[in-house]
């Protein structure tokens, strides 16, 4: 019972926000406050985005030592590993989508709150900016949407690491374990037991178009109002992996 009381604080505890004034000083006390918070979220993300990175590369590095370490190592070895970099492009870009939704208050406080102080301007450039930034604390939304965190992670880290993928499968086909006299026999490497040269082939000219189509498709439209993209419909659930 007592402990039941003492959660529950009395009514001439509470603090009436309403009818007491706020003071400038009270308001960018807290609103510093908010800015550190925020940027401390946003920097436990942004340690969640390099972690993925690493495993790419440390996933590229096996796969190159296992295909070139090994002769009778099958060049599909290269091409399994771009479907696990293509699961932790996919987690990246999730959680990339998590990490904007900080980023982006923050830029909004920078912007219209201590971007103006420094210039000793009286006025924000976005007159409503804090409201956003409320209905956001409120309830948060995702800031872009899935198509552009993956293409903006894939332009940023992946695109040259699938390159350099490409460029070992080449390499296998051509000169591993030595070098192949002519076209005739790179195409006879492609077969792989039951998987004839041209299913290999398209599979690979499917994947890096997919990846090329995403590129083109993903991109962010020019010149946008500042807020079209601070509210795209979907409201974030919780803060995923």
């Amino acid at each position: 019972m007592t402990a039941e009381k003492a959660s529950h604080p009395l009514p001439s505890q509470l603090v009436d926000y309403e009818s007491q004034a706020l003071e400038r000083n009270n308001y960018i006390t807290a609103l510093v406050h908010l800015y550190r918070g925020e940027m401390s979220r946003a920097n436990t993300w942004r340690s969640r985005l390099d972690q993925t990175t690493h495993w790419a590369v440390f996933v590229t590095a096996s796969a190159l030592g296992f295909a070139f370490g090994n002769e009778s190592a099958s060049h599909w070895s290269l091409l399994f590993a771009n479907l696990f970099l293509l699961f932790l492009l996919a987690l990246e870009a999730r959680r990339y989508r998590f990490f904007d939704v900080w980023r982006s208050r923050i830029r909004k406080m920078e912007v219209n709150f201590f971007a103006p102080i420094l210039q000793r301007r009286l006025q924000s450039p976005q007159a409503d900016w804090m409201l956003y930034v409320a209905h956001d604390l409120e309830e948060p939304h995702f800031k872009i949407t899935r198509l552009q965190a993956f293409r903006m992670r894939l332009m940023s880290n992946y695109l040259p690491i699938f390159f350099v993928v490409l460029v070992a499968w080449a390499i296998k086909l051509i000169a591993h374990p030595y070098a192949a006299p002519n076209i005739a026999e790179v195409y006879d490497r492609c077969h792989v037991g039951p998987i004839p040269g041209w299913l290999t082939l398209l599979s690979v000219a499917l994947f890096y178009g997919a990846l090329g189509y995403i590129v083109v498709r993903g991109r962010r439209t020019a010149v946008q109002p500042p807020v079209d993209n601070w509210d795209i419909g979907e409201v974030v659930a919780d803060e995923g992996s």
